[in-house]
């Protein structure tokens, strides 16, 4: 899935925009997120170092905002009907994985976001932490060691022995 949307957006900004603020542009979103950049980067031809660096920033620049503002941009969005089945879901994936999180604190909030697979990764693990109380120093930590292994992962896939 990431692999198909980081291509869609490829082609979209390709001789567009330069290739680097395409892959930082994508490594914002959710769902794509630093997976989604390094598979555009490696795309693109961006150097590894420069593409790492700029999908790492991408993917972490979001992540205090939510951790801080989340509870009450919900608070807010919760007056319309529309954002209120969203809040929903996501209140229920992080109920469904609230378990795990806490059985293994820190370790599982890491693993969550360290693991490049769908639904997990920097925004849902700071939207799980923001919501399940976990102080904010530590959870960016943790976010922030998680997102570097996911790219580690992401690097090897895209650029390295596994390379697409």
């Amino acid at each position: 899935m990431a692999e198909t949307l980081a291509n869609f957006f490829v082609e979209l900004f390709k001789d567009k925009i330069p290739p680097e603020f395409t892959i930082f542009v994508i490594s914002l979103m959710p769902i794509l997120e630093l997976r989604g950049g390094m598979i555009a980067a490696r795309l693109l031809e961006v150097e590894f170092f420069k593409a790492f660096a700029i999908c790492f920033v991408g993917n972490m620049l979001p992540i205090p905002f939510i951790l801080l503002f989340i509870e009450k941009i919900f608070e807010w969005l919760r007056r319309f009907k529309f954002f209120e089945k969203i809040i929903v879901k996501l209140e229920a994936k992080t109920e469904r994985n609230k378990a795990k999180v806490l059985r293994y604190k820190s370790w599982g909030l890491l693993l969550f976001v360290a693991v490049p697979l769908p639904g997990t990764g920097g925004w849902t693990g700071a939207l799980m932490a923001a919501l399940l109380g976990i102080d904010f120093k530590r959870s960016l930590g943790i976010i922030t060691l998680g997102v570097l292994i996911a790219g580690i992962i992401m690097s090897l896939i895209t650029y390295g022995i596994f390379a697409l």
